[in-house]
């Protein structure tokens, strides 16, 4: 996401060693995670939110009734096509004429 990678992570943590202290570090470390954890929670509800109002579920279940019709489609057109072929590839029997 930010693309940092360990060198740059382990940087920030001696840093903040330094500047916090070893006795207040956990209590940072914890006020920190409890504040992602309440983002989190909040974009989690707000994109329920947001997709309760926009139909997202009807919007899926159209798009998956799209998909399954049009593989239908397909495999009715696959079907048509060997029949056809083998329709062609069969001689035709002469039927008797009533003279």
């Amino acid at each position: 996401m930010f693309d940092i990678g360990f060198l740059e992570l382990l940087l920030i943590a001696l840093i903040t060693l330094v500047v916090m202290g070893p006795e207040r570090l956990p209590e940072a470390i914890r006020t920190l995670s409890l504040w992602i954890g309440r983002l989190k929670q909040r974009f989690a509800s707000a994109r329920q939110e947001l997709e309760k109002e926009v139909g997202m579920d009807d919007i899926r279940h159209q798009l998956h009734n799209e998909q399954v019709l049009r593989e239908l489609e397909d495999q009715k057109n696959e079907l048509e096509q060997s029949l056809s072929s083998s329709d062609s590839s069969q001689p035709i029997k002469s039927q008797p004429t009533n003279d």
